[in-house]
């Protein structure tokens, strides 16, 4: 069955159109509320959001939502998308929201729901909610409508948490870091953590004003902290997105090191330590080919999924895996989080680097990635399914078989195939991906 409102993450869109608007963040609210009504408990509703201004327009309407068929609403103002997850799970709710659309412009918004366990709803839970958003909901009698409370210590919880990923020996005295929250909804949580550990903490994106979250900071636009980093000749630079779900890693002498090189490190370490699970680290097409040798290397496998993080964590779930995430920068622990948490992820980076007395740029770069090209090809039709485009696909799968990779795969939001391929020979692999991308666009003309 397709899907009409949601994702591979969530509900997100333009705000004040489309999916996203206040009417819509209502019967989000009434639908999934209702479907949560489940025992004769008192029912409660966690909500957070990251920094836009429509947050609070958004907010409103779903605790319009979840009050009108009886259940009561925590809310927790601006906090991380696993601080989210976290908080619902320990408040005993029977559902967590996220109002996010992470590392997306301020324009857009979403909604994430998380389920009493803590993570992402399944996708049986998710299409039962869909069903139910065209559908009138049954409102509950005045004297049952539900409450709606703002908790003041939540960012004090999560912090705490967050500090209890590492153990109480481990301190970052010594450490100078630049730490980006893209304005977003880690601004006042991330840094304050970072401090009580022991660092010189040098923040940026720590001022949002409804408007510039992600705008030219953060894990996608990592220009300014690399800058940063150089100018304060720090340590390390560690950058965020807009709900702090994902992380991107900046050395000492202003290199970006991605998800892969991370997953590298923590799979390693903790499989040295024997902490890892799982024999291995869970990761998606798109991460290089130089991460599943390094893996090997070390006697572990690399266990790949679809895009998106709900895959990854699908996968962990099911092979019993502790470690996992996206060259992106989102990183999976579940040791310590259920779902992304770019600031646990951080903090085991930090730890490492303590612990190994390296400098980040030697600590960091524990693999050379191979020649990776990816292209975008908009297309009308469906190109996949023409003789031209899958001759292509076959010729470039053999010419790089046994020394590189073919990835060929449709957007989930726009009409465009995105062709990755990966080899040890840079020319090689950009004639791959050419040959590809010009079938597709012969296709589609």
């Amino acid at each position: 069955m397709g899907r009409k409102y949601f994702g591979t993450d969530g509900i997100r869109g333009r705000t004040n159109s489309g999916n996203m608007t206040a009417s819509m963040a209502m019967k989000v609210g009434q639908a999934a509320g209702t479907y949560f009504l489940r025992g004769g408990h008192k029912h409660r509703v966690v909500i957070g959001k990251d920094t836009r201004l429509s947050g609070y327009m958004m907010e409103s309407a779903m605790v319009a939502g979840f009050t009108s068929v009886g259940m009561d609403v925590v809310l927790l103002g601006p906090m991380p998308t696993p601080a989210v997850a976290l908080l619902a799970r320990s408040m005993r709710a029977d559902l967590g929201v996220m109002i996010s659309a992470s590392h997306n412009p301020f324009e857009d918004n979403g909604i994430k729901l998380f389920g009493p366990d803590g993570f992402k709803l399944s996708d049986e839970d998710e299409l039962a909610v869909e069903m139910m958003i065209d559908q009138e909901q049954l409102l509950v009698p005045p004297q049952d409508i539900g409450r709606a409370r703002r908790i003041d210590d939540a960012r004090g919880r999560y912090i705490h948490a967050v500090k209890g990923s590492l153990p109480n020996t481990v301190r970052l005295d010594g450490l100078k870091i630049v730490i980006d929250c893209a304005n977003g909804a880690a601004y006042d949580v991330t840094p304050p953590a970072l401090w009580e550990l022991g660092a010189e903490v040098i923040e940026m994106g720590v001022s949002p004003d409804g408007l510039n979250i992600n705008r030219d900071v953060g894990s996608t636009a990592v220009d300014a902290i690399k800058k940063r980093v150089v100018e304060e000749q720090a340590d390390i630079g560690i950058a965020l997105d807009g709900d702090a779900d994902r992380l991107i890693v900046v050395d000492e002498k202003g290199k970006t090191v991605d998800g892969d090189q991370i997953m590298a490190l923590i799979g390693r370490d903790w499989n040295r330590q024997g902490r890892l699970k799982g024999g291995g680290v869970v990761a998606t097409v798109m991460s290089n080919l130089g991460l599943e040798r390094f893996l090997e290397g070390e006697g572990l496998s690399l266990v790949r999924t679809a895009v998106g993080d709900r895959y990854v964590l699908e996968a962990m779930r099911a092979g019993d895996f502790n470690v996992g995430g996206e060259q992106s920068g989102h990183m999976i622990l579940l040791d310590h989080a259920t779902t992304g948490d770019g600031t646990v992820a951080a903090l085991q980076v930090l730890a490492a680097l303590v612990q190994s007395g390296k400098k980040a740029s030697e600590l960091l770069h524990l693999f050379d990635p191979v020649p990776q090209i990816l292209k975008n090809v908009r297309y009308t039709g469906n190109p996949l399914e023409t003789p031209h485009v899958k001759d292509a696909i076959a010729n470039g799968e053999g010419v790089l078989a046994g020394k590189g990779r073919v990835v060929i795969r449709k957007s989930g939001t726009e009409p465009v195939v995105r062709v990755m391929a990966e080899g040890d020979d840079a020319a090689e692999v950009e004639q791959v991906v050419d040959a590809i991308c010009d079938a597709v666009k012969g296709a589609s003309s």
